[in-house]
């Protein structure tokens, strides 16, 4: 959610089991009370905070503390999402999350999880390496801290490459949680739009694969199939601890009662 979705989190509560966790976004239209008032309202409905810190949209260093200093006085800094952010410059001291991670001022002002981004897909301004990279040094200082860590992943529509990339982070010895983003309910084209900007791959095959086609865009798409052939290749032997993120681009209570309907009818 935005800091602007506290209405429509309330029209959706009743449709999310208490205890969910709601990431809560870090946009640069948005200010500081903004976030931690949605992050109160979270915690207020009876769901987990998780706010986002963006490091390149941090102006400097008192404004990181000033933001979590809110967040450790509402009581709602114990999980935060660390992202580097979109502007392509820093606006100051924080280049990427694992700037913030290294200042230690996350444990001081009272965070105990701390989650990092995955780009199965890679990253459209980020090389491959470079993912790997900054992926092994979060994973290094979160243990060196200590704080518990967590990896949400980028949304996508290919199973196959999804897994194949957590079969390479547990090769290379990293074992945290991982939570696959996936896209809730919403209209072809805004999927189609997501893609493009999160370099996302929208291959005829893959996107027929996963229920719709790029010849129509008019309809709603939702993950039915990609979580039913997740489930289906998921072996925790080589996979480890899998969970799932969804991202609310058809809006929260859309995704909500969708999730709903899934669960009781896998279950039935």
């Amino acid at each position: 959610m935005t800091g602007k979705d506290v209405p429509k989190l309330e029209g959706a509560r009743d449709s999310i089991p208490q205890g969910t966790r709601i990431n809560v976004t870090f946009l640069g239209n948005e200010d500081l009370r903004m976030r931690l008032d949605a992050a109160r309202n979270v915690k207020r409905l009876g769901f987990v905070p998780v706010p986002h810190i963006s490091a390149r949209r941090l102006g400097s260093r008192a404004d990181f503390e000033q933001f979590l200093a809110g967040l450790q006085a509402d009581g709602t800094s114990d999980n935060v999402f660390l992202v580097g952010g979109d502007p392509a410059h820093p606006e100051g001291p924080y280049a990427d999350s694992l700037s913030l991670i290294d200042t230690g001022l996350l444990q001081e002002y009272g965070v105990r999880h701390v989650g990092i981004a995955g780009y199965p897909e890679g990253h459209p301004a980020i090389d491959g390496p470079t993912l790997w990279s900054a992926l092994d040094s979060k994973h290094t200082a979160l243990a060196a801290q200590p704080l518990v860590g967590s990896v949400i992943t980028q949304f996508g529509f290919d199973v196959a490459a999804v897994l194949a990339w957590v079969e390479e982070v547990r090769r290379r010895g990293i074992a945290l949680p991982i939570r696959i983003g996936v896209p809730g309910p919403a209209g072809v084209r805004r999927l189609m739009s997501y893609a493009a900007r999160f370099g996302v791959g929208t291959s005829a095959s893959v996107v027929k694969k996963y229920g719709f086609s790029l010849t129509n865009l008019m309809g709603t798409a939702g993950p039915d199939r990609f979580l039913r052939d997740l489930a289906v290749a998921y072996d925790p032997a080589r996979h480890g601890d899998l969970k799932i993120h969804f991202y609310t681009f058809g809006g929260l209570k859309a995704t909500s009662e969708w999730a709903a309907r899934f669960r009781k009818e896998s279950l039935a």
